[in-house]
């Protein structure tokens, strides 16, 4: 019985993998919007694997998706490249880190809903608008940290940036983002969450009667 759930999971994990590298490679993983910033949809299977195959499947998920992130600033996003220039290490934390917290987080708090019949529901759809949400703040918070010197000279100018460094410089990124990020969260909440509890209502229907 344990073969064939583990051979079941690799089977998930790697069908998941798939649809991130196909998504990346496609329009269907970010949309462009007119301010510069994307939309990124790549999170979305991050979230089902992780709330639905376990956290440590979630960060492998995030860090699939990190390094996807972290190749398209070889040429393919120009504040990627940016970026890359300034501090090549700062990047990797900023596209590659940030995405395993990403992918973790959300499985870890999943764990604890699920436990509890009445609260797994709402803890599902919580935890699938949590993990895009999460993935915006923790990216601009790292740039903030790691690039706000590269932010003020370079970036934000172009965007009408006057206000001074510090937390204000914070407060103008994450306006800047606030679009995008409501953008991704509602998706990960209408999309993750049809998508997980399809599966659990499916592939996984006899881990949620055992857990119920």
């Amino acid at each position: 019985m344990k073969k064939k759930t583990d051979v079941r999971l690799l089977t998930e994990l790697a069908l998941l993998t798939a649809i991130l590298l196909v998504m990346n490679y496609t329009p269907l993983g970010y949309l462009k919007t007119p301010w510069g910033v994307e939309i990124t949809f790549m999170v979305i299977p991050v979230a089902v694997g992780s709330l639905i195959l376990g956290p440590m499947a979630g960060a492998f998920l995030g860090l699939v998706f990190g390094l996807t992130s972290f190749a398209q600033c070889f040429g393919a996003s120009a504040l990627g490249v940016i970026m890359l220039q300034e501090n090549p290490f700062g990047t990797f934390v900023c596209c590659v880190v940030n995405r395993v917290l990403v992918g973790l987080i959300p499985g870890l708090l999943y764990g604890r809903f699920k436990r509890s019949s009445r609260l797994r529901s709402p803890g599902l759809a919580l935890c699938c608008f949590l993990t895009p949400a999460l993935n915006t703040l923790l990216y601009i918070v790292g740039n903030w940290m790691i690039f706000h010197d590269t932010w003020l000279n370079v970036s934000v100018t172009t965007y009408g940036y006057t206000g001074g460094d510090g937390a204000s410089l914070l407060f103008f990124m994450l306006g800047l983002v606030a679009v995008n990020g409501l953008a991704e969260a509602a998706s990960g909440l209408v999309l993750g969450t049809a998508v997980c509890k399809a599966l659990e209502k499916t592939v996984h229907r006899s881990e949620v009667r055992s857990a119920a």
